[in-house]
C-alpha cells in the first residue's frame, strides 16, 4: 500500500479503495454534507454510509456538490435490521438510491445478521435478505454485495448461494481483532473492512500505540490505520475535522516493522464496543 489511490480487489474483480471515509454518527444536514465534501476534497474516494445513520440524503448532497464524477467514487450503504427479507430489502434499497441520488452503489451490505437469540428462523431470514442482495447485484444496481458484523456461523449458509459475500465489515482494531472471523474471510476470499478502526477514539491514548507513534513519527491514529492496512483490512476512519481527515490518510510514507506489528496485535481486549452480533437487541 503506497498511496490513497491503492485498491483491494473483491472476489468478483471489482476494485475497492484501500481507505474509506466513515459517516457513522455524523449528523444529517449541513454537518454530514460538508463532511463528505471536505473528505472528498482531502482525497477520499470511498464513502461509507447506511440507512440507519439517517444521513444518506446529506451524504448524497455532499457527493453531488463535491464536483467529483460519480464513477470516480466508491459508495457503500447497508440495509437495516427492520428491513430484512427479500421484498423489504429491495424496497429499502430503492429508497437508498433515491436518498443518495444515484442509480447504483458500489457496495451494498446487510448491516447486522439475524441471530438465534432473536429469531428461531434466523438462518432463513439472512438467506432471504441475501437473495435480495443477489437480485440487486445481478440487476447492476450494486457493483458488489456483502455483509457487516457477520461471524462465520452467520455466513456459512450464504456460502452455499450462487453468489458469495464479497466483503464483511466488522469492528476491527488493536485490542479487538476478531481473528476467527478474519481467518474465515481470508479462506473464502471475502474482503474485511474495519469499522471503528480507532476503537471510537479509545485507541488514541493506549500507551503502546502512543509509544509506536513516537517511534515512527506518527499519531496513534495513523498507527492504527497503517496496522489495519498491513493486515489486509480496509480501515474506515471517521472525523468531521478537516485536519484529522487529512492526517488519517497520511499513512503511506512508512511501514510498521514485523515485530512491532506483532506487539500491536498482542494488545489484550481493549476499546471494543461490546456489540456482539449474537447479543444485540436491535
Amino acid at each position: 500500500m503506497n498511496g490513497i489511490c491503492e485498491v483491494f480487489r473483491l472476489n468478483n474483480g471489482y476494485s475497492i479503495p484501500c481507505i474509506g471515509y466513515g459517516t457513522w454518527q455524523t449528523p444529517a444536514g449541513e454537518t454530514a454534507k460538508n463532511a463528505v465534501i471536505n473528505a472528498i476534497e482531502a482525497g477520499y474516494r470511498h464513502i461509507d454510509t447506511a440507512t440507519v445513520y439517517g444521513n444518506e440524503s446529506s451524504v448524497g448532497e455532499g457527493i453531488r456538490e463535491s464536483g467529483v464524477c460519480r464513477e470516480h467514487l466508491f459508495i457503500t450503504s447497508k440495509v437495516w435490521n427492520t428491513e430484512r427479507g427479500y421484498e423489504r430489502t429491495r424496497k429499502a434499497f430503492e429508497k437508498t438510491l433515491s436518498d443518495l441520488q444515484t442509480d447504483y452503489v458500489d457496495l451494498y451490505l446487510i448491516h447486522w445478521p439475524a441471530s438465534p437469540r432473536q429469531f428461531a428462523d434466523w438462518e432463513e431470514i439472512n438467506l432471504d435478505t441475501w437473495r435480495a442482495l443477489i437480485h440487486i447485484y445481478q440487476s447492476g444496481q450494486a457493483k458488489a454485495i456483502g455483509v457487516s458484523n457477520f461471524l462465520p456461523h452467520h455466513m456459512r449458509a450464504l456460502m452455499e448461494s450462487e453468489i458469495r459475500p464479497m466483503a464483511d465489515q466488522i469492528e476491527f482494531h488493536p485490542g479487538y481483532m476478531q481473528r476467527e472471523t478474519v481467518q474465515f474471510c481470508r479462506e473464502h476470499g471475502i474482503q474485511v473492512e474495519a469499522w471503528s478502526p480507532l476503537g471510537t477514539g479509545k485507541m488514541l491514548h493506549h500507551p503502546l500505540l502512543m509509544e509506536m507513534g513516537e517511534k515512527y513519527g506518527k499519531s496513534a491514529a495513523q498507527i492504527c490505520i497503517r496496522w489495519c492496512l498491513q493486515n489486509g483490512v480496509i480501515p474506515l476512519p471517521k472525523s468531521v475535522d478537516r485536519s484529522r481527515m487529512a492526517e488519517n490518510m497520511q499513512v503511506f510514507d512508512f511501514a510498521i516493522a514485523d515485530d512491532d506489528m506483532e506487539r500491536i496485535s498482542a494488545i489484550e481486549d481493549f476499546g471494543g464496543s461490546g456489540k456482539h452480533p449474537d447479543q444485540i437487541n436491535f
